[in-house]
């Protein structure tokens, strides 16, 4: 499903002006010279999210964390994610390398999930079951376009409401985003769609861009943190990086785009409470199958190799703990160690 409206300059500036409190997560895929693709995401919120980094192996059984009548599988795929309070997956990449992410929208509405009368999952398992299921984002929107469970979602830990949409991508470049607008889901599935925001929905982000695709970038570009705004220098900036074939040039490249995006640690607006400074970025490189970390409360970058973690059937879950912000670089797959995996954000 796709739904697609024009904008005139009045619109698009009433819609930015709406968005003044939205919180700030940028995602995009980047094409490199070998065809290749990297995802690359900033994870932006009013406080420290206490984000730590889990391997999930395959086989783990699972449930969706919504009490009676959670929908229930068992991992096709091991994974490696990044956690949110440790009560909910918000990104992350699967040993086939689909990367999925998910960014705060305000105007997410998932219906009544109970009087749908279908399986339920918690919002905060809705990214573990796209990574422990899918292998493509072909197969995840066919599957997931069935709607095969209806989506809660509680309070978070810090007294704000769990609204989110999700991104898929893979290692051909397919791209997929996941929004509930009105209790009903809306699938935008194409290649093209190689940037995500937050505020508005995505229809409408579409016709802001394309309102801005008329303007010359290197004259003129919208300056601000709001979300509408920094869709449309992303999706300028993602076309006007070449496309780099040597693979740490072509990951520096992603950090750069990324970094470019970025909101300053610390950063807070009076009668702007969700304006939000970017707390980490994550680059996942599909075809290495390597997933990239760096806090803004650390001076380094380091990196996860899939195929060095145990993520085959009865290995057990285990967690890179962040909680301190220690300072890492290169690869870092040793340091996980063995932990019960976190309950999903129950009702």
């Amino acid at each position: 499903m796709k739904r697609f409206h024009r904008l005139g300059l009045a619109a698009c500036a009433a819609l930015a002006l709406s968005n003044l409190q939205a919180e700030a997560c940028t995602r995009f895929v980047y094409e490199t010279g070998t065809g290749g693709y990297i995802v690359g995401r900033s994870m932006d919120w009013m406080a420290d999210p206490e984000t730590d980094l889990w391997s999930f192996p395959r086989g783990m059984a699972r449930n969706g964390g919504a009490g009676d009548g959670s929908i229930t599988w068992t991992s096709k795929y091991g994974s490696v994610i990044a956690s949110f309070y440790n009560v909910a997956t918000v990104d992350g990449m699967n040993e086939a390398g689909l990367m999925a992410n998910t960014l705060y929208l305000a105007e997410s509405d998932y219906g009544d999930a109970k009087a749908s009368g279908k399986k339920l999952i918690s919002v905060g398992a809705w990214t573990q079951y796209a990574l422990d299921n899918f292998a493509t984002v072909a197969e995840a929107v066919e599957a997931l376009s069935k709607e095969p469970f209806a989506i809660v979602a509680p309070v978070l830990p810090d007294g704000n409401k769990a609204t989110g949409h999700l991104s898929l991508a893979d290692k051909t470049g397919d791209s997929a985003i996941f929004e509930y607008v009105d209790g009903k889901l809306v699938i935008h599935h194409s290649p093209k769609y190689t940037v995500m925001t937050n505020s508005p929905p995505f229809d409408q982000q579409l016709a802001i861009s394309t309102y801005w695709k008329n303007i010359d970038g290197l004259d003129f570009l919208p300056g601000t943190i709001n979300s509408a705004d920094r869709f449309v220098r992303m999706s300028w900036a993602l076309n006007a990086t070449p496309k780099q074939k040597e693979e740490p040039l072509a990951v520096a490249s992603a950090f750069s785009l990324i970094r470019s995006i970025s909101v300053p640690l610390g950063l807070a607006s009076p009668g702007k409470p969700n304006i939000a400074a970017t707390i980490w970025r994550s680059i996942g490189d599909l075809g290495a199958k390597r997933y990239y970390f760096e806090s803004a409360y650390s001076p380094s970058i380091f990196w996860v190799d899939l195929d060095k973690l145990n993520l085959a059937a009865g290995a057990k879950p285990a967690r890179l703990d962040l909680s301190t912000h220690p300072v890492l670089s290169g690869e870092a797959s040793a340091r996980f160690a063995p932990s019960e995996p976190f309950p999903f954000l129950a009702q």
